[in-house]
């Protein structure tokens, strides 16, 4: 270990979250920091995108990772309802290195994809997967979780608004209600061409599943990956997914 780490780790901000490149801020979100931002952010297919929408974005978590995958010219576009969590995204993407090219919209995305005249290469989305009622004991988290201020066929409607022909829309969601979000993509003239099964432990069953659907039929690429080996120690697939992000101590 090297003499600096010590106070490089009494450095780093306990509002938040510090990645390698850029820090996010969330103390004012009702959605923190979590695996399956970082998961979507790190994974989603950014190859020839052009322009990018993240649904819902809140701390601005998805789309700042996804600038630093992107080329300059790549711009990014990120919708959030709830304004303290807009608020606090905007005053991330203008704290990172990435300020020029993302713009937060506080907005329905409901209305967004009704004005948009933008078409996007690339859609992702950390949906709400709760029904309604299910109580945190936060209006603001409960909203933030709950399919009742954005459902999954109208998620997909507006993603079908905004979506190039070749565009990939994705989404992460529990497996559960990633296998319901495939039927109805599917009958709604959706194509699964990203199927990223996520386990918590190696030799266990996934308990995420990150989607890609299209416009266009192809193939289905089917991937799987363990956060965990199973003793307990990060796994090589993920430490390989997440290097350019984390900072491991």
């Amino acid at each position: 270990m090297s003499q600096d780490q010590p106070q490089a780790r009494a450095m780093l901000r306990k509002d938040g979250f510090t990645f390698k490149q850029f820090f996010v801020a969330h103390d004012r979100c009702a959605m923190k920091v979590g695996t399956d931002g970082v998961l979507i952010g790190a994974w989603a297919p950014v190859a020839d995108t052009r322009r990018i929408l993240d649904i819902g974005c809140g701390s601005g978590l998805i789309a700042l990772m996804l600038a630093q995958r992107t080329p300059e010219h790549v711009t990014l576009d990120a919708v959030e309802l709830e304004e303290s969590a807009a608020c606090q995204a905007d005053e991330n993407v203008r704290a990172s290195p990435w300020a020029d090219r993302i713009t937060v919209h506080h907005q329905d995305v409901v209305s967004w994809s009704e004005e948009c005249e933008k078409r996007y290469s690339l859609i992702v989305s950390n949906p709400p997967f709760f029904a309604p009622g299910t109580t945190t004991g936060s209006v603001e988290r409960d909203n933030a979780r709950s399919t009742g201020t954005l459902d999954h066929p109208t998620l997909l409607r507006c993603a079908a608004q905004l979506i190039e022909e070749e565009g990939i829309f994705c989404v992460v969601l529990p497996e559960e209600a990633g296998e319901q979000l495939i039927s109805l993509a599917l009958a709604e003239g959706w194509h699964l061409r990203y199927r990223f099964d996520v386990a918590a432990y190696a030799q266990r069953p996934p308990n995420r599943l990150v989607l890609g659907f299209s416009p266009t039929a192809g193939e289905t690429l089917l991937e799987r990956l363990a956060i965990r080996d199973e003793d307990k120690s990060y796994s090589a697939d993920w430490l390989s997914l997440v290097k350019d992000f984390y900072l491991f101590r």
